[in-house]
């Protein structure tokens, strides 16, 4: 299980405590630049974090990633398909295909990586908050949320903004339809963005099926009884 940008396998705890011993077994993991692999080799890239994967996983798994961990379990699906035996996508996208609009994300985080390493951290995480994406979550996955944010180091945070910001990862769209492990796309019923882009996920995929679940964005901290209900269908489907 793979968490989103400035959060940590910690992430996944609630979804965990949900798994029972007949479901999956759960393997929650840092990725480069967050909680304990914050000392992850400079520079953070892509490529780095799907052998960072790979070298952590058994030799075959099902994988499950939220938003940034999301774009990375796409990549090590991509690059490995052998070894993926079922591929969840929680709230995350296959890219930014808009050149211009992708370059303007890319500045956009390069701006803040160099803001996470000249401003306090707490800053930062009121900003990260603050982004429409995040605005109806309820007081207690805001809660959850920071705390997440708090595990975090600014500085390594800021290498991987950027290394593997959204801005910085090549659109995978065009390369789905080699995807062949039946995949699950889960997205939050107030989170209309994601939606649509699972929908458009979920059409370019062979083997995909779309489901809403009660939530917006932060589907692990919010809905984790609901995202292993889902889990749990999906393995018995």
């Amino acid at each position: 299980m793979l968490h989103g940008f400035a959060g940590t396998r910690h992430t996944w705890d609630p979804l965990a405590a949900h798994i029972g011993p007949e479901g999956y077994l759960p393997l929650a993991l840092d990725l480069p630049g967050h909680g304990e692999a914050a000392e992850a080799e400079a520079p953070i890239t892509f490529a780095g974090c799907v052998e960072h994967v790979k070298a952590r996983s058994p030799e075959r798994f099902a994988l499950a990633g939220y938003s940034l961990g999301g774009r990375i379990a796409l990549q090590v699906a991509l690059q490995a398909p052998e070894r993926v035996s079922r591929l969840v996508l929680v709230s995350t996208t296959a890219g930014i295909d808009d050149a211009v609009e992708r370059a303007q994300r890319r500045d956009a985080d390069r701006r803040l990586a160099d803001e996470l390493e000249r401003d306090p951290y707490e800053s930062f995480i009121e900003r990260w908050r603050g982004q429409p994406l995040f605005a109806d979550d309820p007081p207690e996955v805001v809660a959850l949320a920071v705390a997440e944010h708090r595990r975090n180091r600014p500085q390594a945070l800021a290498a991987a903004l950027r290394g593997i910001g959204t801005g910085e990862m090549e659109p995978l769209w065009d390369r789905l339809g080699g995807l062949r492990m039946p995949v699950l796309v889960l997205v939050g019923e107030r989170d209309e963005k994601f939606r649509a882009i699972g929908a458009r996920l979920t059409s370019l995929l062979e083997d995909a099926r779309l489901r809403a679940v009660p939530g917006g964005h932060v589907l692990p901290l919010e809905s984790p009884a609901a995202l292993a209900a889902a889990l749990g269908e999906f393995r018995a489907a």
